[in-house]
């Protein structure tokens, strides 16, 4: 009708991505499938629909890496289970994985990391020397970080009913810093950061597993985060507004969490992306983007435009952060979306996964 306001193409499509994201979250699946472990939209709705459902308090609702727990000292706490196959692939091993997944969730905190639990679920017939080797893994992960390992369990199923080995782990760790860091605390005109080359810890297990005829110079980069991130923090301060390091999912994944926790607009530069060549021949090779490949020993860091160089500057001076770069600018509008600026000079929408493009990495 004349004088009437049609919105764009554009508008459509994202008024209609809005309105779905805006819709309650429903699990329709009757059974468990591999999509729900893969970090995307399956997880999102598992978690959201089902446990948040069951256990919904102030702190579950934040839906953070690690709980900041209320009380008279300021604690925080987190867990984690490891699935990966093989349980040995180069540059570490399901034991190693088990401690800097907890120690780096923790790290995200903000939290300086104190102690560990361990449960293990072992399978019958499982070789003793190859427990002796996660174990051993373990300790020497955990002396690295600085953490005891003062609690765990231990259960044996029957032979193939596991994968061999499972490991879960919980930490607890001290918030000594006067500081709220949150996936909700991004604002327009942040600056988006990563602290080294992306991708590969994913492209170096699924290489390991052997299915593929790809022979690749890679190794996994899973290592302890604190310190990386204690610098940073010494560094930035106040300007640092969110932390999490990019496992399940990769860095597309967290940049989606901030995006809509926020109610902002990420947009990332694809040139500024640190990629090492040979995870990006390999993403090619298997058809995958290496901005949903998984990483253990990379942080993703949302900080304010006035402290991104001091910031940068930290994360490049510790020895985990070469290659570290601003990736990525926050702005207000199109709230709840990740675009990418892409090498070709175009925009795409970096939307959250549905399935898993490589299953049982961590």
């Amino acid at each position: 009708m004349p004088g009437t306001d049609h919105p764009t193409r554009e508008q459509q499509v994202l008024d209609r991505i809005a309105k779905a994201r805006a819709r309650r979250p429903k699990l329709r699946e009757e059974r468990i499938t591999l999509s729900h472990g893969a970090g995307g939209k399956a997880t999102q709705t598992l978690v959201e629909a089902l446990f948040l459902e069951a256990f919904r308090n102030p702190v579950l609702e934040q839906l953070e890496d690690g709980a900041s727990v209320p009380g008279a000292a300021r604690l925080a706490f987190t867990t984690d289970s490891h699935v990966v196959s093989p349980l040995f692939f180069p540059g570490g091993d399901i034991g190693s994985l088990a401690v800097h997944g907890t120690v780096n969730d923790l790290a995200m905190t903000g939290a300086r990391p104190l102690y560990l639990s361990a449960g293990f679920v072992l399978e019958e017939g499982f070789p003793i020397v190859d427990l002796r080797r996660i174990v051993d893994s373990m300790a020497a992960a955990a002396a690295e970080a600085g953490v005891q390992i003062v609690t765990g369990d231990t259960k044996v199923v029957e032979r193939g009913k596991a994968d061999g080995c499972y490991i879960t782990t919980a930490g607890v760790g001290a918030l000594e810093r006067d500081l709220v860091l949150s996936a909700a605390g991004a604002r327009p005109g942040d600056r988006v950061l990563v602290s080294g080359p992306i991708g590969d810890h994913g492209i170096t297990v699924m290489l390991a597993r052997g299915e593929l005829d790809i022979v690749a110079d890679v190794a996994s980069d899973t290592a302890s985060l604190h310190g990386i991130t204690a610098d940073l923090l010494d560094a930035a301060g106040a300007g640092v507004r969110c932390l999490r390091d990019a496992t399940r999912g990769g860095v597309a994944t967290i940049c989606n969490e901030v995006a809509t926790a926020s109610g902002v607009a990420v947009v990332l530069d694809e040139k500024a992306v640190p990629v090492r060549p040979v995870v990006n021949g390999a993403s090619e090779l298997l058809g995958i983007d290496p901005l949903y490949v998984a990483c253990e020993g990379r942080l993703v860091a949302v900080v304010a435009p006035e402290a991104a160089d001091a910031a940068l500057a930290a994360l490049t001076a510790h020895p985990l952060g070469e290659g570290a770069a601003i990736i990525g600018t926050v702005a207000d509008d199109p709230p709840g979306l990740v675009l990418l600026k892409t090498s070709f000079g175009g925009t795409r929408i970096v939307d959250l996964l549905v399935g898993d493009p490589l299953p049982r990495i961590c």
